[in-house]
């Protein structure tokens, strides 16, 4: 005959078991902060003040809609950036094809533009590192 074992749940843990509790106040102004990043970042109250706590640096909370709207503005301006720079470029093709096109207007344009690339590749690093930081 087969003998049925009565299951009480889930198995007890060996290891890791959370088992001590810390009592904590908060004024309502800190309580309605919390609960506003429970519901922004998806997170239970518990899990965002264990990850803020016991955490190292290395793990990171980011509020995800803050993150977008400065993205998008940063979208932005990048895309007006380009707009000036294509209409410089235009403006100093019309000018060589008049005969007008000074060497020193070139030579800052130059100058200018390679600044304005590694700005773009220092935004392009940053963007990686916020991507790999919100991957872990």
């Amino acid at each position: 005959m087969v003998d049925f074992k009565k299951l009480n749940g889930r198995p007890k843990l060996e290891k890791g078991r959370r088992s001590k509790f810390i009592n904590v106040r908060f004024t309502d102004d800190e309580y309605k902060e919390i609960a506003d990043l429970e519901r922004q970042l998806g997170i239970s109250k518990t899990e965002l003040i264990r990850m803020r706590v016991l955490t190292d640096v290395k793990e990171t909370v980011i509020n995800a809609k803050e993150l977008i709207k400065h993205l998008d503005a940063l979208g932005a301006e990048m895309g007006r950036i380009g707009n000036n720079i294509n209409q410089l470029a235009r403006h100093a093709n019309v000018l060589k094809l008049k005969g007008a096109l000074n060497a020193m207007i070139v030579e800052k344009f130059n100058r200018l533009f390679g600044d304005y690339i590694q700005v773009q590749q220092m935004l392009e690093a940053s963007l990686r590192k916020i991507i790999r930081t919100m991957g872990n």
